[in-house]
Formats: structure tokens, sequence, C-alpha cells
């Protein structure tokens, strides 16, 4: 017995080995892209290949990094449907399924016409053509968060378009689980087809009739572990019973994020799963990796380098000619063409399903995947690119009327508390005029729309250029009382009844700009820029008319029409 019991323990350890020395090493990959600062999905797969490269591919092939690789794919699809709730998608219906079906259409069908044109199988091209014609939701999103660009309309613009990819993205994942079941591809994507509406309708009941009364139920435990267990049974569930049906495990993890979507639950359900999404995703990326042959991939380093390149620059100029044709300008149409250039993980993910990589010759998969990864680790500077073009395209001649002209409102600084103002001002079709002292800033502003100049408002020279006699508010965004002190003498002497608001952060420098006079706001803590917004409306004695909330809030508002 007792050698049994050991027997036993070794056992148990043989399996979980793989999974634990992974797990440490996506950890210092992670690390490492972070400190380089590219994508941590670049470091899983270069760290599954450089285990390839050592020969130990086949030391982490067991079931169990199998089974987490599968779960991790799940639960990024859960996450993405907890994004997807129903009136989300009506509000938004027309930037969603216009724009983005627009986008797919030329990005998608462009690309799926060359691997046809190329001589590969129908199946394959159309399944991995309009892969690629997805953008990385996780990349962008990531990118816009940064560049504070959410509410500007290459920003919104964006967002609407990476969730209609996603959608296409579950209607790929379904057509690649028709495929696998073998017989003409049509019919059976018709059968799964009718069996997704299916279990679409079922997601919808479930989210209308059982997701509050079932998390009500759980919220009297008053325990974080059910709240976890909740969430995890709800993806793998949900997963498990598509399966059973015939469809991939990936559309079930979708549905069921999608019926939590709606619940007053869902960010306590998003922020439970969010770090079993990361901890998983990484093996995914990680075997991503690993089925790559490094010998070919020497072999062929040549046609990945002209597969990268080939990829980022139609794909950049494929989106351009699809914001060109829904009417954008030249310059938001660059911009957001080169933030979408790149190749997407959804991709990621039909190319490693068998039924899908079994189509096509081994080497050609590994060309695409690591060019795919090449586009996401080079993101950040193409995307730069783009942005500076704009830039330049939308400064215009010198002796440009001036925006803004006959606005209430001056914007100083257009830090994230001044675009915030500047977007809640642009929604409620009231004028604005922004000012940058910084080029770069600046430059950026006006790349991503917005109505900004360069000028240093405490130089009483600019002043009449400015037009400061007919403004009603001035806001201070620049994050600093400096511009504070200097304006101040300026204001007390040409426009003592001109509203003063300024953004800062800590309650000393609030304290002091009250003594200036000034309305001030702290936006350090959480909904600070909104009471910033509220305060300026105050100010003009307007009502301010809310935005809806979502990744793509006011996707129809006036501030499109400047993109």
């Amino acid at each position: 017995m007792a050698g049994e019991a050991v027997d036993g323990a070794h056992s148990v350890v043989a399996t979980i080995q793989p999974a634990i020395t992974l797990l440490g090493l996506g950890i210092g990959a992670a690390l490492a892209s972070r400190a380089l600062r590219l994508n941590p999905i670049v470091g899983y797969i270069g760290l599954g290949l450089g285990l390839a490269s050592l020969g130990m591919a086949q030391d982490f092939s067991g079931p169990l990094v199998a089974a987490m690789a599968e779960a991790g794919v799940m639960f990024l699809l859960f996450n993405l449907g907890l994004h997807f709730s129903l009136g989300r998608i009506r509000a938004e219906a027309g930037n969603i399924f216009g724009f983005g079906a627009l986008q797919m259409l030329v990005s998608g069908g462009a690309f799926a016409a060359l691997l046809a044109a190329l001589g590969l199988p129908l199946a394959f091209a159309i399944i991995a053509g309009f892969g690629l014609g997805l953008s990385s939701t996780a990349v962008v999103i990531g990118l816009i968060r940064e560049r504070d660009q959410e509410d500007c309309p290459v920003g919104r613009a964006a967002q609407a378009i990476l969730i209609f990819q996603d959608i296409a993205a579950i209607l790929l994942l379904v057509a690649a689980g028709a495929l696998a079941g073998g017989g003409a591809l049509l019919p059976a994507l018709g059968l799964a087809g009718a069996k997704a509406l299916a279990a679409f309708v079922i997601a919808v009941l479930f989210a209308r009739y059982l997701t509050e009364p079932l998390f009500r139920l759980i919220a009297r435990a008053g325990t974080t572990e059910v709240y976890t267990a909740t969430a995890l049974f709800i993806a793998l569930a949900a997963g498990w019973a598509t399966g059973m049906a015939g469809l991939s495990l990936t559309l079930g993890a979708f549905l069921g994020g999608m019926a939590v979507a709606d619940s007053r639950y869902r960010i306590l359900v998003q922020t439970e799963i969010d770090a079993f999404r990361g901890l998983f995703l990484s093996f995914f990326f990680i075997s991503v990796g690993l089925g790559i042959d490094p010998a070919a991939l020497v072999q062929d380093w040549l046609w990945v380098v002209l597969a990268a390149a080939g990829l980022i620059t139609l794909k950049c100029a494929l989106n351009v000619v699809a914001a060109l044709v829904n009417r954008w300008s030249v310059p938001g149409s660059i911009q957001l063409g080169f933030l979408l250039g790149q190749g997407s993980e959804f991709t990621l993910v039909l190319l490693a399903l068998p039924a899908v990589a079994g189509l096509v010759e081994p080497r050609l998969i590994s060309t695409m995947v690591t060019a795919i990864a090449i586009s996401l680790a080079v993101t950040p500077p193409v995307s730069n690119i783009g942005r500076k073009l704009a830039g330049r395209l939308r400064a215009g001649p010198p002796d440009a009327k001036l925006a803004g002209d006959d606005a209430p409102v001056v914007i100083i600084g257009m830090t994230a508390a001044g675009r915030a103002v500047a977007d809640a001002l642009a929604f409620n079709d009231i004028g604005y005029l922004a000012l940058e002292p910084g080029h770069d800033r600046f430059q950026m502003a006006l790349a991503d729309g917005y109505h900004v100049h360069q000028a240093n408002p405490a130089d009483p020279r600019s002043w009449d250029a400015i037009g400061m006699g007919r403004r009603e508010i001035i806001v201070v965004a620049t994050g600093s009382l400096a511009a504070s002190r200097e304006l101040t003498p300026l204001v007390e002497e040409r426009l003592p009844g001109i509203s003063r608001v300024i953004a800062l952060t800590g309650r000393d420098a609030v304290e002091e700009a009250a003594a200036l006079g000034m309305v001030a706001v702290d936006t350090a803590p959480e909904g600070g820029h909104e009471r910033l917004a509220d305060l300026v409306f105050a100010a003009l004695g307007r009502e301010r008319r809310l935005a809806s909330s979502g990744w793509a809030d006011d996707a129809d508002s006036p501030a499109l029409e400047a993109a």
C-alpha cells in the first residue's frame, strides 16, 4: 500500500510538473515583455518557441497543459461575452454593424481572396482570410486607454469595429467547428448555425429570467469563494453544453458571458474571472509557440519577415480604404487604419484548431503564427506612425479659420482631464477651443480630432488671436498651478467676470487654486473627470446630457463627424 501511495504521488507530480514549470517560465516571459514594452502575448509565444527550439515541446504536451490552454480560450470568450449586453448592441447597432461589417468585408474579404488566389483550399482561405481581417482586441484597447482615446472619434470607432470583429470571430469559430465535423462545409455550417441560434436564444432566456435570481441567492452567502465558483461554473458549464451539442466550447463560454452581461453582478463576476483568464490564456499562447517548428522557421525566416510586413502593410491599407468608404476624412482614416493594422489573438486560436491547421502544410501555419506575433509586437510604433501622419494632415494651412472660433469654453491643456471636458461638450453640442502649449501633446490631440491649437494662453499677445473676450469659461487642465498663476493677473485685469475651472490633484493644490479665485476640482479620486465636466456645465448654466455606458459610448455623437 505504501508503495502504491508513493507511485501515486509520483504520478501526480509528473502530471502537474509541466504546468508548474510553464507557469514559472510564463511569469518570467511576462515580466520580460513588460520591460521591453511588448505585449505579453509576444512573450508567451516566444517562450513556447524557445522551448521548442531546445527540443522540449514533447515535455509540455501533456493533457493538463492542453486542458489549461483550452480553458484559457474559454475564459477569453467568456470575458468577451460579458461586454455584449443586448442593450449596448442595440444602442450602437449603426456603428457596430455598419462600419464594423464594412471593415471586415473589405479587409477579411481581401485576405480571403488573396489566399484563394495563392491556390490554398477554399475552406482555409475563407476562415484564415477573414481571421486575418480581425484585429487584436487586447492590444488595441490597451493602446486606446493608455493614450486617453476612449472617447475621441478614432477611439470610439475602433472600439465599435472591435465589437463587430469579436462577433465575426465567434462565427468563424462556429465555421471551424462545422469544418471539424467533416462533410461539405456549407451544410455543416448551416446545421451549426441553427444550433448556435438555439444556444443564443437559451442564453437570452437565461439572462432575462434566471441570472438575477441566481446571483441574488448567491449574494446571501456573502463569500467571495461562492462568486468565484459560480463564475467558473457558468463559463465551463456553458462551454460543456455547447460541446455536447456538437459546437465549440468557446461558443458556449461566450454565450455564458453574454447571459451575465446585463446583470447588476457583471462587474463582480468579471473581477472574479479576470485572474483565471490571464493565467490560463498564457498557457494557450505558450502552446501556440510550442507548436511552431523551429527548423522550418529558421529555414523560412525571409518568408516570415515578408509575411509580417505584408500583413501589416496590406491590413493598414485595407482599413484606410474601409474608413474612406465610410466617409471618414483622410487623416481619421489613416489613424484608424494604422491602429487596427495588426493580427488578432483570435486568429491564433483559429489557426491552432486541427480542422483548420490540417488543411495546409505546418510550415505555412508556423509562418502565419509568427507573422501575427510580430504584428502584435510592433503595433505601438506602427500606430504612432499613423497618428503622426494624421496630425500633419489635420494641421492645415497657417491661415486656416480658428476651430471653435465662437465657442464659449476655452480648454487649456489636452490632458486626460482636458479631453474629458472636450468630449462632454462635444456630446452635448457645445463648442470649445482647446489650447495646448506642448508640441507633442498638441500633435496627439490634433491627430485624435480635437479642436486644438498650439498656443501659450499666458502670453497676452495671444489673447486677441484666441478671442478670449468672447469666451465664458476657462478650463485649466494642465494638471499644475503654474499656468494658473501666470494666467490669474491677466484674467483679473482684462476679464474679471469670466469663470475659471481648474483640474488638480491633491487637497493643498485645490486650496491654493481656490485662493486665486478659481473653482478647483481634485481629479485624483474616482470620478474626478466627471465632477470637472459637471462644474463646467454648471458654470455655463446648461444641463448636461450624459453618455450611455459601454465600450463605444456615443458612437453616433457629432464628434464622430470630425473624423
